[in-house]
């Protein structure tokens, strides 16, 4: 079986969107469980059992969990097309299919130009990470040119 890492010959993610949900996700958790112990003591006039206390906990596992999703967007170049995963899904985009890379003025991250005014949203490439994103951008349209034989602006 072949290795992965073989089929692409980039790969890019965004540094300060997965830093600032890795903190968010932290906190959540710090907060609810500090919530859930306090919550037994706390003089509220409501009952509070352990089970109330591990479902606080839990709480706020469920929220970090979903909160550190936003470190999975990823661009991936390669032979084989382009590879873009956000949050939830991946796709990807065949070499026929790109029109190019671009970076609409006020969007927060970059954008897979399609056939037909579609786009496929890159959230891996974001405005808020500076030159890290103008490598990035560079990059990939130097493979971009390499794969289409043409080379788009």
């Amino acid at each position: 079986m072949s290795d992965h890492r073989d089929e692409w010959d980039f790969e890019v993610r965004s540094r300060k969107s997965a830093r600032y949900a890795m903190a968010a996700a932290g906190v959540l958790v710090v907060v609810h469980i500090a919530l859930a112990v306090l919550l037994r003591t706390s003089a509220t006039g409501v009952y509070f059992r352990v089970i109330d206390q591990f479902a606080m906990a839990a709480i706020g596992l469920l929220l970090a969990g979903g909160v550190l999703m936003l470190t999975r967007p990823r661009l991936r170049v390669g032979p084989r097309g382009i590879g873009v995963r956000n949050v939830l899904g991946e796709r990807v985009v065949d070499w026929d299919l790109d029109r190019g890379l671009s970076f609409p003025e006020g969007a927060p991250w970059a954008r897979i130009e399609l056939p037909d005014d579609e786009y496929v949203p890159v959230m891996a490439i974001q405005l808020n990470d500076g030159d890290h994103a103008v490598h990035a951008v560079r990059r990939f349209r130097e493979l971009e040119a390499k794969y289409t034989g043409s080379r788009t602006e």
